[in-house]
Order: structure tokens, then C-alpha cells, then sequence
């Protein structure tokens, strides 16, 4: 047995080895590496920071840009949409002023042609005549018992957004041209004598219609509440009024939806003079030729 390893020492030498492979998980080389790897990815991360950083000041810097751009955008709209309504009010007083002085002017006219008329009675039978030319063409303010109706756009819900669209995506019923030529139809066949919308008295060429998102009445523009008012025997315009079935279909599409549509009679209403219609006159073109002239292509 001379020369052999006692066996105290393979125990040991075992131990050995396994409380280094149990106290070193890794290779000493992998360790290293490791080591040089974390040494090199140090300025990397610290650079990624850098460049995070950047990037998130850059867009703050953009965001903060484009609100400024949208803001001055939009202070440069409110102050266009003011210079527009100055404006607009400006020329509507002009206008309100100069109608004002036409119909001074057309009053004292009057008052000068009644009384030469009035001085012999081929004038009298001329301005009586002239009287009725004038009620039919509305071109005399009038003042009688009738009927008022109003119509007018139904109230947004509060959960609606400004702009008017709610949760939804519906947007408030408005009264439509249609609405209004529809009930000024039905107040003619029940008997009105004189009608106007808003202070526009309708004549026999008057129109109402839509342009864009006004409604035009004489191409002027009206506003909702809508009043329609109609001067006859209020008893009389009631009932057949309500008699009409487009005018019954009206009330109840304005009930689903949430449209005013009230009336009321009432005792003494004020109808302005319709604006006078524009004459024209039409000639007759001579169809002679000069002698020898060739006719021409159309005949």
C-alpha cells in the first residue's frame, strides 16, 4: 500500500472542487467579459439618457409651438369674425336708415297724390282704385284683428357639446324654409288678407328660402323665433288653420322633435308695407327688315 493516496485527501480534493464550482457560477473568463461589457454599456446608457432627454425637450418644444400657432390662429379668427360683424352692423344701420328716409318719402308722396286725386272725382274713383291696387300688392301697412304663429328651433339637449352635436352624434332639430312657406301656404287657405315673417310683409312676389344656414325672407335674412303673423277673423284663421293636414303633420313633427310651433289669436296686429316690387316694362322689337338686308340665322 506504499505510495497510494489515503483516502482522507480524495475527500478533500472533492470538497475542493465542489465548493469551487458552487462558489464560482460563472467561468472566470465569462466574468470578465461580463465585467468589460457593463464597462462599455456604462456611456451608452448614459448617451440613451442624453438622447431620451432630447427627444422629450424637443417635443415639449414642438407642443408648445403648435399651441402658440393654434392660439394665434385662432385670436386671428376672433378678430376677423368681429371685424365682419362691426361691419355687418355698420351697413345694416346704414340700410335701416336709408329705408327709414324711403319710406318718409314715400309717405309724403302719398299724402301729395291723395290730395290732388281727391279734388275732382275722376281722381277719387282713380285713387279708390289705386287703394286696392295697393292692399293687393301689400304696398300699404295694415293693422287688424288675426292670428300669430311662432315657430322656432328646438332647445340642444344639456349634454350637448358647444358645437351642438351630443353624445349621439344628433344635432337639434331647426325649423327649415320648407316649415315656414308650409304655414304661411295654410294661413292664405284659411283666409288671411295680410302675412308677414319677423316684420317681412309678403307680397305677391315675395319668397322664402334657404341660403346656406339662413333663412331668407324678401332676401332678407330671419332668425328663429319665427313669427308669422296674419291679419283676418281670428276665429275663422284658427280653425281652418288647424284644419289643414300638412299644418296638423307640422304639429306633430314639432312635438317628436322638439320644434316651437304654438299660436295664439290675438286682437290688434301691425303688418309693415312689403318693399315695392321692381318695375319692368318690355318693348316690343320691330321684326321689319331694311330693304334688301339679308335675315339674319334665327329668323
Amino acid at each position: 500500500m506504499t505510495g497510494a493516496r489515503p483516502p482522507g485527501g480524495v475527500r478533500s480534493l472533492g470538497a475542493s472542487l465542489l465548493d469551487d464550482v458552487l462558489a464560482e457560477t460563472l467561468d472566470p473568463a465569462y466574468a470578465q467579459a461580463a465585467a468589460r461589457r457593463a464597462g462599455e454599456d456604462q456611456p451608452r446608457r448614459g448617451r440613451g439618457r442624453v438622447l431620451v432627454a432630447l427627444t422629450m425637450a424637443a417635443a415639449g418644444l414642438l407642443a408648445a409651438v403648435t399651441y402658440d400657432q393654434a392660439a394665434a390662429r385662432a385670436e386671428g379668427r376672433q378678430e376677423i369674425r368681429e371685424a365682419l360683424v362691426n361691419d355687418i352692423q355698420d351697413e345694416s344701420a346704414v340700410t335701416d336708415d336709408l329705408a327709414a328716409r324711403l319710406e318718409e318719402a314715400r309717405a309724403e308722396v302719398s299724402r301729395t297724390s291723395d290730395e290732388l286725386l281727391a279734388a275732382t272725382a275722376v281722381g277719387q274713383r282713380a285713387l279708390d282704385a289705386l287703394a286696392r291696387a295697393e292692399q293687393g300688392a301689400a304696398a300699404v301697412p295694415v293693422t287688424g284683428p288675426g292670428l300669430l304663429v311662432t315657430l322656432a328651433n328646438a332647445e340642444p339637449d344639456a349634454d350637448d357639446d358647444p358645437i351642438g352635436a351630443g353624445a349621439a352624434g344628433t344635432e337639434a332639430v331647426q325649423v327649415a324654409d320648407g316649415d315656414l312657406q308650409l304655414v304661411v301656404n295654410a294661413l292664405w287657405g284659411a283666409g288671411a288678407e295680410a302675412i308677414s315673417v319677423n316684420g317681412q310683409r309678403l307680397g305677391p312676389t315675395s319668397a322664402i328660402r334657404f341660403a346656406g344656414e339662413a333663412v331668407l325672407v324678401n332676401f332678407r335674412p330671419v332668425t328663429s323665433p319665427y313669427r308669422i303673423r296674419a291679419i283676418g277673423d281670428p276665429d275663422a284663421l284658427s280653425q281652418n288653420f288647424l284644419l289643414d293636414p300638412q299644418v296638423r303633420d307640422l304639429a306633430e313633427f314639432a312635438a317628436a322633435t322638439g320644434l316651437q310651433f304654438l299660436f295664439s289669436e290675438e286682437d290688434e296686429l301691425s303688418l309693415p308695407a312689403a318693399n315695392p316690387p321692381e318695375l319692368r316694362s318690355a318693348e316690343v322689337v320691330s321684326s321689319r327688315r331694311a330693304p334688301g338686308a339679308e335675315p339674319s340665322p334665327g329668323g
